[in-house]
């Protein structure tokens, strides 16, 4: 198999936003609890009870930003629960039927981000909550005043406020928060983002609760009757490889269902640009971001694990998921300014597993180290020729960007069976070489935690120059960064 890359340095174009690469955290198994959070008072080792292990690898792959608390527990949390000494304990009705004991809230979530250095992003509670309630939320988070409200934060530990940039109003209130029509939701977003003050100089980015998939008809109401009053507008969309009842195994599957994964996957271009479309016919000049706060693969629970958890491993067909997911964020940058995927750890297509103190590290979290590099950079034009794999979807996907002088070049090779010789010419850039970093493996490969590093990053050293550019061999189901030199 051959292919043929051609990217142009001449013509950048919109910003990459790093927050394209950001997470998400919901009360959920054991993503908060165990996860990422185990108490000030736990044998492993923590900083004021956030996992010391788990928050130095989100910090190497520079998590820009983390949604919280959900999905849809945020529509049944009540934030004042999870403020003071003693905080009411309430049953998570949505996932697993569990007691939640309020141990981490606010307080501990902005701990968590203050040691990750990333942004907070908070999904408040339109389903069963009050404007008062997110109101006040916001005002404790934010004011520098002496209201009651900012005497509760002090009385509590913390004398300034934080300056949470991005609220969203509610979750997927369509369903899980509120079963609401499009129209019912839209007139509760404008009154709740209405009752959300900025304080000071920071500006609240708010983010309505946007559509389901490829439901147009949700986004074109809130288009028509919210955009003065919106920043953001969220879309979920998850790569479910066979049904919503039976997902199918993370770990066992051939090799047509991991084509239809990628199909399915790759649908995320035409959902992406069906609600872009949209968008543009009311906001040509793209001041309303889109939002995808929710996507990533959705599995079968691993067996003998409570279905209520969503755990599940995660292989390299997540990996090729992830890669290619983010090569089509990024070819939308001037339209996607954040995505979230679902979710960090232990939960669905995450980052991080964890089993007591033990810790093991994602193909997908690999796939996120290499792409670092496109944070904040702009994004190139990339043509790429490569044999067709499965419907649209080619053997190859790639991104392109300039930072600070610097070049990289990401390129995910799809197939799970056939190497790929390519070659990469570029327009205003006289390729001489490149440094290479590649993550590969079989199509099943997984770490675990008898095996950690079975799947991990490598140098690529097999990159040769030519008279027209670069030449380099892919192997099967592998992805690539280059940083390039000329």
């Amino acid at each position: 198999m051959s292919a043929k890359i051609l990217l142009d340095a001449t013509r950048p174009g919109a910003t990459i936003s790093r927050h394209i690469y950001g997470h998400f955290a919901e009360h959920l198994g054991r993503c908060i609890y165990g996860g990422l959070f185990v108490g000030k008072d736990s044998n492993i080792p923590n900083v004021n009870g956030m996992r010391t292990d788990v928050v130095e690898a989100l910090k190497k792959i520079k998590i820009p930003v983390l949604r919280w608390p959900g999905g849809c527990f945020a529509d049944e949390y009540h934030w004042e629960d999870g403020i003071g000494e003693n905080r009411k304990r309430m049953v998570n009705t949505n996932w697993g039927g569990v007691v939640e004991d309020n141990s981490f809230g606010t307080h501990e979530f902005m701990e968590l981000c203050e040691q990750l250095g990333c942004e907070a992003y908070i999904c408040g509670n339109v389903g069963s909550g009050t404007v008062r309630e997110m109101s006040e939320w916001v005002e404790y988070l934010n004011s520098d005043s002496d209201s009651t409200t900012c005497q509760r934060r002090w009385a509590n530990g913390r004398k300034e406020p934080w300056g949470v940039k991005f609220w969203g109003v509610g979750n997927e209130n369509w369903g899980c928060g509120g079963n609401m029509r499009a129209e019912y939701y839209a007139d509760e977003y404008r009154r709740f983002q209405t009752m959300c003050r900025s304080y000071g100089a920071n500006r609240l980015y708010k983010i309505a609760g946007g559509p389901n998939d490829a439901d147009f008809h949700w986004m074109e109401v809130l288009m028509q009757r919210c955009k003065p009053m919106m920043d953001g507008v969220s879309l979920h969309k998850y790569t479910v490889p066979k049904t919503w009842e039976d997902k199918g195994s993370a770990t066992e599957f051939d090799g047509d269902l991991y084509l239809t994964t990628l199909r399915k996957a790759y649908d995320m271009e035409r959902v992406v640009s069906g609600h872009e479309t949209i968008m543009d016919r009311y906001d040509p000049e793209r001041k309303v971001g889109l939002i995808v706060d929710e996507w990533g693969c959705w599995h079968n629970v691993e067996p003998g694990t409570n279905p209520g958890f969503l755990y599940q491993q995660n292989t390299m067909r997540d990996a090729m998921v992830a890669a290619l997911s983010l090569d089509i964020f990024n070819r939308h940058a001037a339209r996607v300014t954040m995505t979230n995927i679902a979710q960090t750890v232990n939960v669905l297509q995450s980052m991080v597993l964890t089993e007591g103190d033990e810790m093991v590290l994602t193909p997908t979290y690999h796939v996120y180290d290499l792409y670092t590099p496109h944070m904040d950079a702009a994004l190139l034009p990339c043509s790429v020729q490569s044999p067709a794999l499965t419907g649209e979807v080619q053997q190859l996907t790639a991104t392109a960007s300039q930072k600070d002088g610097v070049t990289t070049l990401t390129v995910t090779n799809l197939s799970a069976v056939d190497g790929c010789e390519v070659e990469i010419d570029a327009v205003g850039l006289s390729l001489t070489g490149a440094e290479g970093r590649i993550l590969t493996g079989e199509v099943h490969d997984m770490n675990t935690f008898e095996d950690k590093e079975k799947v991990t990053i490598k140098a690529f050293d097999g990159i040769e120059a030519t008279e027209k550019g670069l030449k380099l061999t892919l192997p099967a189901c592998s992805v690539v960064t280059l940083t390039l030199r000329g």
